[in-house]
């Protein structure tokens, strides 16, 4: 290969830079000419593609398919090497693309608990990505979401690191399979490593200003469960510094803990605009001395078309200043990524196959499932929940009951119908039932002109259904949604507040004394204290996805009783945060036995408004019989902890047991708790089942005064309950050398 060629396998560019041109005609001429080395004399043939089909092919699977079949045949039939592209695409919360399965995103499907359902969507994500030929599914963030203030944090599961550790493990096993070449499967570029979710300020891109311990103790873990554990093959870094580096220049955190110390074997995608970070950083002057750092680092491939890998670094190489074994590096990591992939021997896609698989019914029903489990019952005082369905009439009112619930990364354009939560409503009342639907306000800005309508709509209704919350990227799906989002990438928060007048929207329908439900449709925990305090009924929604409006509905007239459980703590104001419930002794002690002012700050309580884990059904769950077997285990050993579960109430649901654990005078300071398993099961009224966790050495290490995880000998801390606040049952297992 030449010098030219090596460098072309280095630059994947996203289609929505300038550079590939300004509208859809002269990228699409653009990309050709792009794959067969003749856009730019700088460099090669191109890796190939990021983001394309959402930026360029809005028409469906079968024109996705045939264009990329057209920009292989050119890569493997025009240019000297042949060879073919690799194509790469977000999948936050589905395949980015027109077309495409539009699933809960992150903070819903945390929520769910549940490991099964996250195995199936993502088998139907890589499924849909590689019937239109996405080779690679990018931005699946597997950090645990430590500052809810960040817009990016909407893509989270939890704020917990057990919890993200056994999601990202089933990302990435039925993302990639056992057989990453099959048409079925991509590659998991799993995001940020190695954080960037607890920034200073709570900033997009603010500096990670925290210890190596926390670093190790809780963000690495979820990338160790994926790496080493599952084989993740893909990687995005972080745009911060980390310990004053940043990380697209850090050897440290990209080469020696992610390749040597971790085993990836995988190839390393930049951050969009990721080399510009060692520009503003003040690190070096310029792209060319930014693209010396990258390489040197560890980073493979060039996603944003910067200057860091194109011209300047084979200058840098013909000048001496990087050595060619490096370019050769990243250049057989990617060559390696398209062999895995069986690109050689097969470049194509079945168009038919495509058009057949993209939204199929089966992964419509796979979202509406997933929308019902991830959502979260916060309050239901006087059996409000669930509706009758005979109602005479109901007021649907607020900015969200008719958008917003889909979510940041989605596609521009969204061909299927988007079932909002006001016509979830509709359907799903009897047919006698007047659904009358205000809007109100808007979720940002302080126009109150709609309340008059919204009041009146709700004294003259049976029940009243606020639909509140944040905002998200205009969909072409929604023409009236023409705010700005108030959450996802680059929108940042200062408060966990219902934004501009929606609180007192609020306010002013349950002042008129009809029953009122609010309904949450949010990308981030709203520190709603108000609503709590007055309002009976409140629903956590999350982002719910396309089939979010009938899943909605179904929790609000009971045919699908809530069973989501909060994976992220909701505080009771910023003020709190950092707000996670895994946090030091040292908290605990100044919450609950502080001289200054009992349970936290003096004008607050300290504790969560609805902690981790937390979550009601229209039924009731008791614990019962904790039984730890063998008590007494060597630190190697495994230990099984096993309770009756029983439900109790009138009506099937399904509950999540949750084990927590601490260990008592260990040589250093370890969290008040710590979850360490969780199991949901399914009980009819009346019944009871055995659940039973298993303790392994995985579960009970932790980091030494020396960075090594090991497990202490001592006494743990057993925990089983409800929720990390609603501990029932507790035990005591010693682990003796």
């Amino acid at each position: 290969m030449t010098l030219k060629e090596k460098v072309g396998q280095l630059n994947m560019p996203c289609v929505y830079v300038d550079e590939l041109g300004k509208d859809i005609p002269s990228k699409m001429e653009a990309c050709k000419r792009f794959a067969a080395g003749t856009y730019t004399q700088e460099i090669g043939p191109g890796c190939g593609f990021f983001t394309l089909a959402d930026e360029i092919l809005h028409e469906g699977p079968r024109e996705q398919a045939e264009y990329f079949n057209a920009l292989q045949k050119i890569a493997v039939t025009q240019t000297p090497l042949k060879i073919p592209l690799l194509e790469d695409e977000e999948g936050t919360h589905g395949a980015m693309f027109s077309g495409a399965t539009i699933f809960p995103e992150g903070p819903a499907m945390g929520s769910t608990f549940d490991m099964e359902l996250v195995k199936a969507i993502y088998a139907a994500r890589s499924e849909e990505a590689g019937a239109v030929e996405f080779h690679m599914l990018s931005s699946l963030i597997i950090e645990p979401n430590r500052d809810p203030r960040m817009g990016r944090n909407e893509y989270t599961f939890s704020e917990d690191p057990y919890l993200c550790s056994r999601i990202a493990e089933n990302v990435v096993r039925r993302t990639q399979g056992s057989n990453i070449a099959a048409p079925d499967k991509a590659i998991a570029a799993l995001a940020s490593y190695p954080t960037q979710r607890e920034p200073v300020s709570g900033l997009e891109r603010g500096a990670i200003d925290i210890s190596e311990r926390t670093l190790r103790a809780i963000f690495l873990r979820p990338w160790v469960a994926a790496i080493t554990k599952a084989g993740a093959l893909g990687v995005m870094p972080g745009y911060p510094e980390i310990e004053a580096v940043p990380v697209h220049a850090s050897k440290k955190w990209m080469t020696d803990v992610l390749r040597q110390e971790l085993g990836f074997q995988g190839v390393v995608e930049s951050e969009g605009g990721g080399f510009e970070t060692l520009i503003y950083e003040d690190i070096v002057p310029t792209q060319r001395e930014a693209g010396i750092l990258g390489l040197r680092a560890g980073i493979d491939l060039n996603i944003t078309y910067e200057p860091a890998y194109m011209r300047p670094l084979i200058e840098n190489v013909q000048k001496g200043r990087v050595p060619i074994e490096l370019v050769d590096r990243s250049v057989r990591r990617v060559l390696e990524q398209k062999f895995r992939l069986g690109l050689f021997e097969n470049p194509y896609v079945d168009v038919e196959h495509a058009v057949q698989t993209v939204h199929s019914q089966a992964h419509q029903d796979l979202a509406l499932r997933a929308a019902r489990e991830g959502i979260v019952l916060l309050k239901n005082d006087k059996h409000v929940l669930p509706l009758s369905k005979n109602l005479k009439s109901i007021a649907v009112i607020g900015p969200n009951a008719e958008q917003n619930q889909l979510g940041d990364y989605t596609a521009k354009l969204i061909p299927q119908h988007i079932v909002t939560i006001r016509e979830g409503i509709k359907a799903k009342a009897g047919p006698q039932t007047k659904v009358v639907a205000v809007k109100g306000c808007n979720v940002l800005g302080n126009d109150k002109s709609g309340f008059e309508e919204a009041t009146h709509a709700a004294k003259g209704a049976d029940v009243a259904i606020v639909v509140v919350g944040e905002s998200e990227r205009r969909h072409d799906h929604v023409a009236g949604n023409q705010e700005p989002p108030s959450d996802g990438e680059g929108h940042d928060v200062v408060s966990l507040d219902l934004s501009g007048v929606q609180e007192d929207l609020v306010g002013a329908v349950f002042e008129t004394r009809t029953p009122t439900v609010v309904v949450l449709v949010n990308g981030r925990p709203l520190s709603t204290r108000w609503t709590a305090e007055q309002v009976p009924a409140i629903v956590e929604a999350w982002l719910p996805g396309e089939r979010g409006g009938e899943a909605v509905a179904d929790v609000l007239f009971g045919d699908h009783n809530p069973s989501g459980r909060l994976a992220i703590s909701i505080p009771r104001h910023v003020g709190q945060l950092p707000a996670y419930y895994n946090y030091q002794p040292s908290k605990s002690y100044w919450i609950h036995r502080g001289w200054t002012h009992e349970c936290g700050y003096v004008d607050m309580p300290g504790t969560p408004l609805y902690p981790f884990g937390y979550g009601l059904s229209y039924t009731d769950f008791e614990y019962s019989d904790l039984r730890i077997d063998p008590p007494v285990i060597h630190p190697g050993g495994n230990a099984r902890v096993n309770v009756e579960v029983k439900n109790c109430g009138s009506c099937s649901g399904v509950e999540t047991a949750q084990l927590y654990i601490h260990e008592s005078f260990a040589p250093v300071s370890t969290p008040v708790k710590q979850l360490a398993g969780f199991e949901r099961v399914a009980l009819n009224p009346g019944e009871k089942m055995t659940v039973t966790f298993t303790l392994t050495p995985e579960e009970l290490q932790s980091l030494d005064q020396d960075m090594h995880w090991v497990v202490v000998p001592g006494d743990f801390e057993i925990m089983v309950g409800k929720s990390s606040a609603d501990i029932g049952l507790k035990g005591i297992l010693k682990v003796t050398e």
